[in-house]
């Protein structure tokens, strides 16, 4: 399947300013757009796609609907294998401007193949749990893993709750991760028709309401 499909890249993406380092590695296609990339990453790393983000590659961002050139470029309209190629080369991923989290991304690999893998997307490891959302950026973040590992913390149940329950922080099931990459390729298929108005002619039965 990947020779069909041409190059696959094989990516680390860390998570800048926190230690130990969150981290994850995995495979997509050279031909992958950005807004999709962004999709993915959102999956690997386990953030809820609650916030706008940009990518830097070189001197220009790409963003998500951007208003003015000053935005950055539409990161839709540009696949990652035109964009970088060379093996060993990084780029910049930023979500959440107000929490800033930016990402590191390392191409491990650029001429990436596994026979063994029947997937265009496949998470193949990673350390660590994603931070809660909104949860203040890095300091926040240590704030946080300090309260809650201090059971005699007077704020320790209201945080677990506010973080859905319970957080483990050296937690990482990449079998998950590659459940819910599945489930995003076939959500995101290409379909026949798109979503479109329906035009209703003179011989065509009216809809019941």
């Amino acid at each position: 399947m990947n020779e069909m499909m041409g190059r696959f890249y094989m990516l680390k993406i860390s998570l800048v300013d926190i230690e130990p380092v969150i981290w994850r590695r995995f495979m997509v296609p050279g031909f992958i757009t950005l807004d999709r990339l962004h999709d993915v990453i959102q999956i690997v790393m386990g953030w809820k796609d609650s916030h706008i983000h940009e990518f830097t590659i070189g001197k220009k961002r790409y963003t998500e609907y951007p208003e003015s050139r000053e935005d950055g470029l539409e990161c839709g309209q540009y696949r990652l294998v035109n964009l970088i190629k060379q093996k060993g080369r990084t780029f910049r991923y930023r979500y959440d401007f107000g929490d800033n989290w930016e990402h590191e991304l390392l191409i491990e690999d650029s001429d990436y193949f596994n026979q063994d893998l029947e997937t265009m997307l496949f998470c193949l490891g990673g350390e660590r749990a994603c931070p809660p959302e909104d949860v203040g950026g890095a300091p926040g973040y240590y704030e946080f893993c300090r309260v809650v590992k201090d059971r005699k913390h007077k704020d320790r149940k209201r945080l677990l709750k506010w973080a859905g329950g319970s957080f483990k922080s050296e937690y990482f099931d990449a079998g998950a991760v590659n459940d819910e990459l599945q489930r995003y390729l076939r959500w995101s298929r290409d379909r026949f028709l798109d979503w479109l108005e329906i035009e209703w002619f003179e011989d065509s039965p009216m809809p019941e309401k």
